[in-house]
């Protein structure tokens, strides 16, 4: 990709389009950046900035004059009027992640899915470090792949989280190793429907061949014009049935199973993260791991050392004999359903945020098997009430602050706190990291 001599506008600076304008820049492209935050809201994107050349735009169809490329930052969708005319113009647009990718060097294991995604890249790149292997970990959490590639790549595999927004614009991105974990409804605001939510989470295989891996969740249908187009070998993991490629929980025990190959098992209690979702994760884990050639004992090791990621169902403390745990990376209506499956004791939840448009209706079985009480917050709240209302004493509170204390007055000793929010943290916060940072705040303020 020759980038030097050319306009690429920059839409949106964050972390990603710091990155690609910071990565073009140095390639020669003459760079012109654009947010709808007003500039005093910009002043990290300012310093990030400072030594390059690139100057401000206007926020319009009319910034798109002479571009020759539109690098689009993950929060702008498809709709937004200036991706549009780009696409009436004929200008080629390419998220971050393509255009990193262009460049990368080491193999690439890319995660995608609705929910385990930050899990299960993580603990990825832990086997791969204990396996003796180099490996950066990054994308969609923690650093780009635009910051990476502008260094020497000396490691042995690069392991991407891939969001449906990044997915949104690519062309050639072709992980040798791709994982699809899951697809619940999430998004539905972004994508416009659910059917396109899954086409575009389906694009992590657009570009691989016969001597890729795919690997799929068994327990999640996946009809034939779905399947059909994967030319990589396929691979399923289920927490339900047994499966003849792939891995499985039996007993005791997740077993890999490969046709010719001897049977591994590894034991559950390894697992040190709770919930059945986890078990799937590590299972996903594990099978691209073997591909990457990491030794079964490597393996078990790491996940054995694996304590879970923040703010993932994420112990926070004990108050009077009250738990609280931090999900606040659960922004989807299933993340929630899973985060209480978790759980056997009676669960105070905290539900709410920005709406996603989420089909709470779904959680409605969930919550009456399990929880004792319920907090609404925030810009949702109305919304949820009118569909989990009722089927257990509701509250609604309208920020997390006060929320989070009436649900300690609520809870009793043996109960648990759970701020599983269902919802984005926008209304309140800049991100769930912030949202779960205020919450053991608040907790420990108790």
């Amino acid at each position: 990709m020759e980038a030097a001599g050319k306009k690429v506008l920059v839409i949106g600076l964050g972390k990603t389009g710091i990155a690609a304008a910071r990565f073009l820049a140095g390639r020669g492209a003459r760079i012109v950046a654009v947010d709808r935050k007003p500039t005093a809201d910009l002043s990290e994107a300012q310093f990030q900035l400072r030594d390059i050349a690139w100057s401000p735009g206007t926020y319009g169809p009319e910034s798109l004059d002479d571009m020759s490329l539109v690098v689009p930052s993950p929060g702008v969708p498809p709709a937004d009027p200036i991706l549009r005319e780009a696409v009436r113009l004929g200008i080629p647009i390419l998220s971050e992640l393509e255009v990193a990718f262009r460049f990368l060097k080491p193999p690439a294991v890319a995660i995608t899915g609705t929910n385990g995604k930050t899990t299960v890249t993580t603990l990825i790149g832990n086997i791969l470090k204990k396996a003796g292997k180099k490996a950066f970990v990054g994308g969609n959490i923690g650093a780009p792949l635009a910051g990476y590639v502008g260094g020497p790549q000396e490691d042995d595999y690069a392991v991407i989280e891939v969001s449906s927004f990044q997915l949104q614009w690519i062309e050639r991105f072709h992980p040798r190793i791709a994982v699809h974990l899951n697809t619940t409804c999430d998004h539905a605001d972004y994508h416009g429907s659910f059917e396109e939510y899954c086409r575009v989470k389906d694009r992590i295989f657009a570009n691989q061949e016969a001597g890729d891996l795919a690997i799929l969740n068994g327990d999640e249908p996946w009809p034939e014009e779905r399947i059909r187009p994967i030319r990589a070998t396929i691979r399923y993991f289920s927490s339900s049935h047994a499966v003849r490629d792939g891995m499985f929980l039996d007993a005791g025990d997740m077993i890999l199973s490969r046709p010719g190959a001897p049977e591994e098992r590894y034991p559950r209690s390894l697992v040190r993260i709770p919930g059945l979702h986890n078990l799937e994760n590590v299972m996903a884990a594990i099978l691209a791991c073997r591909a990457c050639g990491c030794p079964p004992e490597a393996v078990s090791r790491a996940i054995a050392e694996f304590t879970g990621i923040a703010h993932r169902i994420e112990y926070t403390a004990t108050k009077n004999g009250i738990a609280f745990y931090d999900d606040s990376k659960g922004t989807n209506v299933d993340a929630v359903r899973r985060a209480l499956q978790t759980f056997d004791q009676p669960i105070v939840l905290l539900l709410g945020g920005r709406d996603k448009e989420g089909d709470f209706e779904t959680l409605a079985s969930a919550i009456r098997g399990r929880v004792k009480h319920l907090i609404l917050f925030g810009e949702a709240r109305d919304r949820i009430e009118k569909r989990l209302g009722g089927i257990v004493p509701t509250e609604k509170i309208p920020s997390l602050g006060p929320a989070i204390e009436a649900a300690y007055r609520r809870a009793s000793e043996g109960d648990v706190v759970l701020l599983s929010p269902g919802c984005a943290s926008f209304d309140e916060f800049t991100d769930y990291k912030a949202r779960g940072r205020f919450f053991k705040e608040v907790v420990g303020r108790l």
